[in-house]
């Protein structure tokens, strides 16, 4: 089954897009890029079943249990990361898995900090407990809001493989500011504005794709041209 968005949210008498058609292909990573206040933001809450700003009209169909990873890591700081990791799982009133955890913990680079708490990480750090504990929740559907925002270039491409491998067979979404990232990890890019959402081309080629692959290049000129003529 798919998941779908169809319509448009209102402030009042003003629409922050037009109507929008919006499909996740079973399977596959589609990102999502646009100016900042274009909406992306909320699409994935609407996505999420959760409420926004304004009033929606529309509808949304979404069979799947879903998992979001919002732009605040959102830890808490009374616990672990292990702890943080695990957090779904204790909401839900299930065991456990604290080898999964660990394996987790160690995938994003931070097993040696399993037993710290937030406030001793940096910003780039929670975010990457903050996927951790996407991952851990293992949904169908999975809503990334610049997932890999605060990273260094060389971890950020280190993170993208490894969600690339981890999502693998799940449906994802991904915001994100940055038309390299979108182009490297995602099977179909999408650019939202004040007139809905347009299709852009992607390079031929399995994700993730190289950083320097010559048709990446070639696709990421042609997208910032693009979002640089949206702009004027």
């Amino acid at each position: 089954m798919t998941v779908r968005l169809e319509g448009q949210v209102r402030f009042g008498g003003r629409a922050l897009f037009a109507p929008v058609r919006l499909e996740l292909a079973a399977g596959r990573w589609t990102a999502l890029l646009g100016p900042s206040g274009a909406g992306k933001s909320t699409l994935l809450r609407l996505l999420a079943g959760l409420p926004v700003a304004g009033r929606f009209e529309g509808r949304v169909e979404s069979p799947f249990p879903v998992a979001l990873m919002a732009q605040d890591a959102a830890l808490l700081p009374w616990l672990t990361l292990r702890g943080n990791v695990g957090l779904g799982a204790r909401l839900r009133g299930e065991a456990v898995d604290r080898q999964r955890i660990d394996t987790l913990l160690d995938a994003v680079g931070l097993a040696a900090r399993a037993d710290s708490y937030p406030l001793a990480l940096s910003g780039g750090q929670m975010q990457r407990v903050a996927l951790a504990r996407t991952l851990a929740e293992d949904r169908p559907v999975v809503l990334l809001d610049e997932p890999f925002s605060a990273l260094d270039p060389r971890t950020r491409l280190a993170m993208q493989d490894l969600a690339v491998r981890l999502l693998a067979g799940r449906t994802v979404l991904m915001v994100t500011h940055d038309p390299a990232e979108a182009l490297r990890v995602a099977d179909r890019v999408l650019l939202l504005g004040r007139d809905g959402l347009e299709e852009v081309a992607v390079p031929t080629g399995a994700v993730p794709r190289g950083p320097a692959d010559p048709a990446l290049l070639a696709c990421q000129g042609a997208l910032l041209q693009r979002l640089m003529a949206g702009a004027a």
